[in-house]
């Protein structure tokens, strides 16, 4: 797998990836975007809605730092030991997504996202396999 997608690629498309959430969750708690297709469609109260949208928001802005730091755009050579254990982290809670994707109320949740963040788990994958 190494050989197929170098550290650089995977990260940058990761970033992107997790750019475009934090936009689309911004979107929601703006109200220009509905918020029936995310979290399994099981949201029903606009308190609910600020309460997990903004935890979206601070998980997939530590998400961007941890790449960020794995691909030595910031704090190039820290925190190597922490850093794998995050990425480590962040593998289990993207795989546990695309399980919970699959069981979603929300149709366009199942078939938007369950192919995204597939794809995002091997490119975690990539990076988590990376000495």
């Amino acid at each position: 797998m190494k050989k197929l997608i170098s550290i650089r690629l995977a990260s940058n498309i990761i970033i992107a990836i997790n750019a475009i959430a934090i936009l689309m969750h911004v979107l929601i708690l703006l109200k220009i975007v509905p918020y029936d297709f995310v979290w399994g469609g099981r949201l029903k109260s606009e308190a609910n809605v600020i309460i997990f949208e903004s935890i979206s928001l601070v998980v997939q802005i530590l998400f961007i730092l941890i790449i960020a730091v794995k691909a030595g755009y910031v704090f190039k050579g820290k925190f190597k030991r922490t850093l794998n254990v995050g990425i480590w982290i962040m593998f289990g809670l993207i795989v546990l997504n695309t399980i919970g994707n699959l069981a979603s109320n929300s149709g366009l949740e199942t078939m938007v996202m369950t192919p995204l963040t597939s794809v995002l788990a091997l490119l975690v994958f990539r990076l988590a396999i990376e000495k």
